[in-house]
């Protein structure tokens, strides 16, 4: 099964868009969870447990973990995931982007390492820096396309003859795509531009973050980005999920608010 196969299957299965971004902060998390010895992932299972049935995909952030030391946390975050639940793929969200060996050690980070399903690697520095990720041909390979932060126009917007430069990175990675692996970054904040690059890639599978906490809005996602089956987005959110609630409930609250993200979505497709 292709990893856009295996979308497509999450999505009818659990009838639901949503992406779950776990992005743990240590000044953010419950109170009663501060003295764990692995805090982060206490709080990223309470997250995984009470979001599974509402959702797609998750897609802890490296960074995030990392920053803190640890990394140990993060790969039995998603070693949870996979074996509670393994219908739904686990996206790292790293944003990888180097060449030659240095790629194929991040690649191996990423798929052995952390056993992800996919990763957020950056396409700047051309195909060279994607290729030791396509080697790992069952995983996705997940490239930034048009990105969700106000400054990304900076770069993205640049015109390349008569087109901005995230259209000639979608249709690149288009034509790279051999094995039905890759997706597009594309932010909620644009859904105009969101919309081009749908028509750029046609059915290929789009990460679109921005909604919730960054204003994105739904309405205007589903209707600029579905494919042509009416799905087609793995449509992210992080903190307005993660911190619906702050006391000993957190995990109740964030599966309340990914349902009533679910739902939403659900209203517009």
């Amino acid at each position: 099964m292709s990893f856009h196969q295996r979308l497509k299957s999450v999505w009818e299965t659990k009838n639901s868009l949503v992406c779950v971004g776990i992005d743990p902060e240590l000044s953010r998390l419950p109170e009663h969870l501060l003295d764990h010895k692995e805090a982060y992932l206490d709080f990223g299972i309470g997250i995984v447990d009470a979001c599974a049935p509402y959702v797609s995909a998750f897609k802890p952030q490296a960074a995030h973990f990392a920053a803190v030391g640890a990394e140990d946390q993060l790969a039995k975050l998603i070693s949870y995931i996979q074996k509670s639940y393994p219908e739904l793929p686990v996206i790292l969200d790293a944003k990888r982007g180097d060449i030659g060996s240095t790629a194929a050690l991040y690649a191996k980070e990423a798929f052995e390492r952390y056993g992800a399903d996919a990763v957020t690697v950056n396409p700047y520095l051309g195909h060279d820096s994607l290729a030791p990720y396509f080697e790992y041909s069952d995983q996705g390979v997940i490239v930034l396309c048009r990105t969700s932060n106000p400054g990304g126009n900076w770069i993205q917007g640049v015109r390349v003859g008569e087109e901005p430069l995230y259209l000639t990175v979608a249709q690149q990675v288009r034509e790279w795509d051999l094995n039905d692996q890759c997706m597009l970054v594309t932010g909620a904040t644009y859904p105009d531009e969101l919309g081009q690059v749908r028509k750029t890639v046609g059915n290929m599978p789009l990460l679109v973050p921005g909604v919730g906490a960054q204003g994105g809005d739904v309405e205007a996602v589903l209707k600029a980005g579905v494919d042509s089956s009416g799905q087609g987005l793995c449509i992210s959110s992080s903190r307005g999920i993660l911190y619906a609630g702050s006391g000993r409930d957190f995990a109740e609250k964030a599966g309340e608010a990914a349902m009533k993200l679910r739902d939403e979505i659900n209203r517009y497709r």
